[in-house]
């Protein structure tokens, strides 16, 4: 038994399928080629809860990266609201003036 449901993330958009547990154990191959080729999350579940999921690799690559630029534009926009900046032009002074030490 799977059940659809259709999930997003910004303009991400996953399409889920709910599975039970005993499904990764006898049916590993379907599942691995249903996140690849459909590119769709499988939702593992353990006494019919979420347990776990199941991506293909690009996609969670795919995920990991946009994960790591929100938490790099949070942490921006964080320096921002704190006061922590500089003007690009000192910046851009100091780059030239540490290529031209070397």
């Amino acid at each position: 038994m799977s059940i659809k449901t259709k999930g997003g993330f910004g303009m991400l958009t996953l399409q889920e399928t709910i599975r039970p547990s005993a499904d990764l154990r006898n049916h590993y191959n379907e599942i691995s080629r249903q996140c690849r080729e459909n590119g769709e999350a499988v939702i593992i579940t353990a006494n019919g809860r979420g347990d776990t999921v199941s991506l293909a690799y690009e996609d969670y690559k795919r995920i990991k990266a946009r994960i790591e630029l929100l938490e790099i534009l949070a942490e921006a926009e964080d320096d921002v609201k704190q006061g922590r900046i500089t003007p690009s032009s000192d910046t851009f002074r100091d780059l030239r003036n540490m290529l031209q030490e070397d």
